[in-house]
């Protein structure tokens, strides 16, 4: 269950000032929805309604595991936080089939607890899950992959096109090779047909 708070005064800045009071918070560890706004000739009023990040984390855990085990895996989760952003590391029963081929299913674990989350907390709220390392290992081979290839165009003055790939792969490496003297990155196609391709620098 995500506990929301809720805090009112003449303005946003009022009002949140009350949450942050209240609930001993910095801004950046809050989620916060507008709840109401209203505005007369002889008053103003903001209804904030506000999460703390830290409530939102214990409650993807409790949901990422009990829908899990509805599923029939048995999972043990760990938490890190990098940036502000929580990673749930699983460790299942059956690594592999929660992975899925090219890691299918734990992306589309993703999207759903992405989407539920979204439901319940009206707002987003950025995390990644991972299975035993899986996506940990696969950014830092998508990472080498795009050093090799820039390499190549450095060298050979020719562009080249990578695989389809999904935004959140695209911006590994976009910011693998952000700082790269020698070439850059273009994001071209449609999606699901979405990919880079890495150019020289004239």
């Amino acid at each position: 269950m995500v506990k929301k708070h809720n805090y009112i005064g003449k303005t946003y800045e009022e009002a949140l000032n009350k949450a942050k009071v209240d609930l001993q918070e910095l801004e950046e560890n809050l989620i916060i929805n507008v709840k109401e706004e209203k505005k007369t000739l002889l008053s103003k009023k903001v209804e904030l309604e506000v999460i703390e990040k830290i409530e939102i984390r214990e409650y993807l855990k409790q949901l990422i595991k009990n829908l899990l085990k509805d599923m029939g895996y048995e999972v043990d989760i760990e938490i890190s936080i990098s940036d502000n952003i929580p990673t749930y590391r699983l460790y299942s029963n059956n690594d592999a089939l929660l992975i899925g081929k090219d890691g299918k299913n734990l992306q589309a674990l993703n999207i759903v607890i992405n989407q539920i989350l979204k439901n319940k907390i009206n707002n987003t709220y950025r995390f990644f899950i991972d299975v035993n390392n899986y996506k940990e290992k696969s950014d830092r081979h998508l990472e080498n992959l795009a050093k090799k290839l820039a390499k190549e165009v450095k060298e050979t003055k020719i562009e080249v096109k990578m695989d389809r790939m999904n935004s959140y792969q695209r911006r590994i490496v976009h910011n693998a090779l952000a700082n790269n003297k020698y070439v850059y990155t273009e994001s071209t196609g449609e999606e699901p047909n979405r990919c880079v391709i890495i150019k020289p620098r004239s």
